[in-house]
């Protein structure tokens, strides 16, 4: 077993060096294309993304920030901004007065299939694209166990 709070080895630090700066990489050129093609930032792309997976294309405001992993006052700013941009609208909760709903509204699906091509795009060519599919799924399956793990504490 290595000492967790040890220095990083050769391999360690080259890897955590990689994941940065490939992450860091990766997410600017996404950015770029989504300011570019929708005028969305990354996150806000996530919160339509994962409103349009949903059942009626919404969901409760607390659903969704555990769904895009960002805290309530993080998600209340994010949206807010989406529904500013009329591609998201807050309805209150019938079943629930202290739940608000999120809904993609038809101009946010619209921004969303105009932007998706182009992030497709940037994804394949940013990673898929550089990898074999035997590292793909071998990077997928890593990647998930680290989220895993860091979702469970």
């Amino acid at each position: 077993m290595t000492d967790a709070g040890g220095p990083l080895d050769g391999r360690e630090l080259r890897t955590w060096l990689a994941f940065l700066a490939a992450g860091h990489l990766i997410d600017h050129k996404i950015e770029r294309q989504l300011k570019r093609d929708g005028g969305l930032s990354h996150p806000e792309f996530e919160v339509l993304v994962k409103l349009r997976m949903a059942e009626g294309n919404r969901l409760r405001m607390s659903d969704l920030a555990r769904q895009v992993m960002v805290t309530k006052s993080r998600l209340t700013y994010q949206v807010t901004q989406l529904e500013r941009a009329g591609l998201v609208k807050r309805t209150g909760c019938k079943s629930d007065r202290r739940s608000v709903w999120a809904e993609l509204t038809p101009e946010g699906a619209a921004t969303l299939d105009r932007v998706r091509p182009g992030h497709r795009r940037v994804v394949r060519e940013t990673l898929i694209d550089v990898l074999s599919p035997e590292e793909i799924d071998l990077l997928g399956d890593a990647l998930s166990r680290v989220a895993d793990r860091l979702r469970s504490r």
